[in-house]
């Protein structure tokens, strides 16, 4: 047991009083050291109910033979943290997971973890920890928001964002506004449709760091619970066989994450994260093999905010093994690798329900997969687009830039009526370095859907766009303003080409002018202090998924 090193031994006596001081017995003391990092706070609806959760893990370590040790992980809430500085934060808490989960366990000698996340960067920064610590590690998230009801429509928090730009356009009135903020986000989990909690908690069983059910089970079924107790019991297991977090998350398992992830039609975030999970578990993941498996695998699901389905519904009719089975017809899923459950891939796979939320095959929504990757000059390291929250008729956008050098300078063209269609809308030093902390824009996109305008206008940012976010939203441009990317150099009325068709993104804009613009044009610096200042200092572009090495 890697506890022995903190309780067994004559030197280990004052270790042993420290721990009998927190009331654990020899018998206790005795047993595997299984660490429960649990995400709870009183501020996130995705985590409000994981103390409830963290008990039912325990009863599962208990019956396999452990002895379970909680303790607490930051989290926020990306939704109450958006439009204003509270996002920069969002991304950069990651990495302190990360961190934090990786001295807890090195400091005190654990066997194993069981990682309770719920939220958006929260499941990625435990994950991320798991495989830089590579011990026996288990993923039990919170569950899944409900979706809510309005007027006999079901509605999510994304409702709630685009009735602002309804209400702007007249469509909407206050009153109506204030009747869907009660009753959209209707139970404690994370947000209802495929943004980035939920995409990231489906990636858990992708993995293979999960068991089946993990990324889909609502917040509020019993079968939760049940699931929990489960991830305890299981959890042992690993540990007795020394199954450990590399072990599971191999390049295979990321393979079949990513097929999973264009599938599904995730949020772009997914890349993010995917590529800082896969750089700690010492795995080659880059843009160009993103955009390889988006080639080859088929989009299958429209959940919210490409469609009218949640995950309440894709849980219903399977859920992520029932999505992988129809991968699986076509043999894009590594079927032979291990998964947590100590069985194969192939093993747990499902047949789906029905062919509403998850469609056949060879009957996709596109042939290629959700999410796409661009290159050309204003992006030379690559940017994401959630092709699948776009219509699939818009193919081509040439238009005019309108350029602003942070989201609310955005966020105020756009609610007073400047932005307009074919306007080609440049948000940039959102990136991690120029952010810093490279916030989501959801507050654009959203209100630009409420207008009317999220498929004739191109919003392009250095930036994140939420998992929420819908429309013709190109995120992750690299390299970023703040490192002199030629997104710094764009002027207004600059016309900006972007070809989803052949993956380019580009600034029509001759060399000779350009070079003159970076004698004249200095690149934008900010004053920063506290943790911003340092996560500036040590973080790495998008392309390389915003790692802090």
């Amino acid at each position: 047991m890697r506890s022995e090193i903190v309780k067994v031994g004559l030197t280990k006596t004052p270790h042993r009083s420290l721990l009998k001081a927190s009331g654990y017995t020899d018998e206790e003391i005795s047993k595997p050291f299984v660490g429960i990092v649990n995400s709870f706070n009183e501020i996130v609806p995705g985590h409000i109910h994981l103390r409830e959760l963290a008990e039912a893990v325990k009863r599962g370590i208990l019956i396999g033979g452990g002895t379970p040790l909680e303790f607490p992980s930051i989290a926020v809430c990306d939704g109450i943290a958006m439009n204003h500085e509270g996002m920069k934060y969002s991304l950069v808490s990651r990495e302190i997971i990360a961190d934090s989960v990786e001295i807890m366990a090195k400091a005190h000698g654990l066997d194993g973890l069981v990682l309770m996340p719920s939220c958006d960067k929260v499941v990625p920064g435990m994950l991320m920890a798991a495989a830089r610590l590579n011990i026996p590690c288990i993923v039990l998230s919170g569950g899944p928001m409900l979706a809510g009801n309005y007027k006999d429509e079901r509605v999510d928090l994304i409702n709630t964002f685009e009735g602002v730009g309804k209400v702007i356009n007249n469509e909407m009135s206050i009153n109506e506004l204030l009747e869907l903020e009660e009753v959209a986000c209707p139970t404690c989990g994370s947000c209802a449709g495929m943004f980035t909690a939920n995409s990231m908690n489906c990636m858990t069983e992708g993995l293979g760091m999960a068991l089946r059910g993990n990324g889909t089970i609502p917040a509020v079924y019993s079968e939760r619970k049940r699931l929990a107790k489960k991830t305890g019991i299981k959890i042992m297991e690993l540990i007795e066989k020394d199954i450990k977090a590399r072990d599971i998350m191999n390049k295979q398992a990321f393979e079949n994450a990513l097929a999973l992830d264009m599938s599904l039609g995730c949020s772009t975030n997914t890349v993010l994260h995917l590529s800082a999970i896969a750089h700690e578990a010492k795995v080659d993941m880059s843009l160009e093999m993103i955009n390889e498996v988006s080639l080859r695998v088929p989009n299958l699901c429209k959940l919210s905010p490409a469609g009218n389905d949640y995950i309440e519904d894709l849980n219903k009719c399977g859920g992520i093994y029932a999505v992988m089975n129809e991968l699986n017809k076509n043999k894009i899923i590594n079927s032979n690798i291990m998964t947590c459950e100590g069985k194969t891939v192939g093993e747990l796979l499902i047949e789906k329900t029905n062919n509403k939320v998850i469609r056949d095959i060879y009957n996709p929504y596109s042939k290629t997969g959700g999410i796409k990757v661009l290159k050309g000059n204003l992006a030379l390291d690559g940017a994401v687009i959630k092709k699948s929250a776009l219509d699939s008729k818009v193919v081509e956008f040439v238009g005019k830039a309108k350029v602003y050098d942070s989201e609310e300078e955005c966020v105020d063209a756009i609610l007073s009526g400047k932005i307009k269609s074919r306007d080609a809308v440049i948000i940039r030093y959102e990136g991690p370095k120029g952010g810093p902390g490279m916030r989501e824009m959801l507050t654009p996109t959203s209100s630009l859907c409420g207008m009317g305008l999220d498929a004739d206008v191109c919003l392009i940012t250095d930036g994140r766009f939420s998992g929420g976010s819908r429309g013709f939203a190109i995120g992750h441009v690299s390299p970023e303003a703040a490192e002199g990317g030629l997104i710094a150099y764009v002027c207004n009325e600059d016309l900006i080409k972007v070809n989803l068709e052949k993956g380019s993104i580009d600034l029509l804009v001759d060399e000779e002018t350009l070079a003159i613009r970076k004698e004249s044009i200095k690149i934008k610096s900010k004053q920063l202090n506290g943790y911003l200042k340092k996560y500036a200092t040590l973080v790495s572009s998008a392309g390389k998924g915003a790692v802090c090495d």
